[in-house]
């Protein structure tokens, strides 16, 4: 297993081995829907008038996924296996897969399915993706794509980058697909992998107050937070657990795409986040900061603002830092507003380029030719005005040559090369486990 295999497998651990199972003879279903607080904060209730996540389908790559669960089994579809080609049901004792799904489509059961684990879209299916922590997850990533997911969960992370990965995320943007990933765990600054592929939206945790969670990673890659902290998930080991992470608050932003995407199913995968990045909250001590803040992004989510506000669409990519080969050297091609300053730098080169190698060495030919002129116009007047017996040889027009010889060298050396800057892209910091 090579290191950033091992990376992946650490990264997947620390998050599952961060739960705390609720015990399960106090545990009743009742129980678990009353101490899911993120559907109250986010007002789930509200949104759910508007938007339940009907007709979208969000793919989830993890661990592995509890297909008999009675809050989830209704909402997940066949999916596939990249570790054996079995089914996708978990290996013993992994459940973040499960935990993910129930956030973001757990449909619960019992009258009215009033009890147990309800997600924040409850009417969405999920596409589950076994996935093994040892490969890269480009297969996945373009499995869910191909299959028609609009959405991409993934809350697993690695310090090291890969180029498949990267062609991958370009791949799902290109289809108008969004990738949502995790911050990472470990309360510092480094943002690993999927996250620091330009196309993915990286999201941090916060808990009932909004205040960033303080083991949420942070970076500007961060465009906005979810609740992350004590959040109740269904279980495969065990029906129900309790516990923090980033990967909480990236399932609960699938959600809301989801909601956004069966609602406006029209609006692309940046205009998705547009909407969502428009509408975020902020607690009160984090009133007036400038915007995006390298910890909360744009803010936490609002899922019912981000379905009812007046939003202008926006730019096809929105926030979304947009990959190099995706990039539109014209406008209208698909660049959008909100990459108008790329653009815009792009065609400011053009001209200058147009302006040194073009231009100015006409203005420069012209230049030469006028002074020529002058020379020799000047020298016939001189010509006509000079003394008798004062010939080219001698006199007050010896320093001049006479008109209709060539006139001495100039500066051959014409213009500089342009001088070229530093090179300005900077390696992504590494994140451990």
């Amino acid at each position: 297993m090579g290191i950033k295999q091992a990376l992946h497998v650490a990264t997947v651990t620390s998050l599952v081995t961060a739960l705390t199972l609720i015990p399960a003879a106090t545990a009743s279903a009742d129980q678990v829907r009353d101490a899911q607080w993120p559907l109250k904060f986010l007002d789930a209730e509200s949104a759910w008038e508007v938007s339940e996540g009907e007709g979208v389908t969000i793919a989830v790559i993890d661990d592995g996924f509890e297909t008999d669960h009675p809050d989830l089994k209704e909402n997940l579809l066949k999916g596939k296996d990249f570790i054996d080609g079995g089914d996708v049901n978990p290996s013993d004792g992994d459940n973040h897969g499960t935990a993910m799904a129930s956030i973001i489509a757990a449909h619960g059961h019992g009258p009215g399915r009033s009890q147990g684990m309800k997600g924040l879209a409850p009417e969405a299916k999920i596409l589950p993706i076994r996935y093994s922590l040892q490969d890269s997850l480009a297969d996945p990533i373009r499995y869910a794509v191909d299959q028609g997911a609009t959405v991409i969960n993934i809350s697993l992370g690695s310090s090291a980058s890969d180029n498949e990965e990267k062609e991958a995320v370009e791949y799902a943007l290109e289809n108008d697909v969004l990738i949502v990933t995790a911050s990472g765990n470990e309360g510092n600054s480094s943002i690993g992998y999927p996250g620091g592929y330009p196309g993915t939206l990286t999201v941090g945790a916060t808990g009932e107050d909004g205040e960033v969670w303080e083991n949420s990673n942070h970076g500007a890659e961060v465009l906005l937070t979810a609740p992350g902290v004590e959040v109740v998930t269904a279980g495969s080991s065990t029906p129900y657990r309790k516990g923090d992470g980033t990967s909480d608050a990236s399932a609960y932003t699938s959600a809301a795409a989801g909601l956004i995407r069966a609602k406006y199913p029209d609006l692309t995968a940046g205009q998705v986040v547009n909407r969502l990045v428009k509408t975020a909250g902020l607690p009160d001590s984090a009133k007036g900061i400038p915007l995006p803040d390298e910890k909360y992004g744009y803010g936490y989510i609002r899922p019912l603002a981000a379905l009812t506000e007046d939003i202008p669409e926006g730019s096809k990519y929105g926030p979304l830092k947009v990959p190099d080969s995706l990039q539109s050297p014209s406008p209208g091609a698909g660049s959008g507003d909100d990459n108008s300053s790329d653009s815009g730098a792009g065609s400011s080169n053009t001209l200058k380029r147009i302006l040194v190698f073009v231009v100015a060495p006409v203005l420069l030919l012209l230049v030469i030719g006028l002074v020529i002129f002058a020379v020799a116009r000047s020298s016939r007047r001189k010509k006509r005005s000079a003394p008798v017996g004062v010939g080219w040889g001698e006199g007050p027009q010896a320093q001049q040559p006479p008109y209709g010889q060539p006139m001495p060298p100039g500066n051959a050396g014409g213009f500089p090369p342009q001088q070229q800057g530093p090179n300005q892209n900077q390696p992504s910091g590494p994140w451990g486990p």
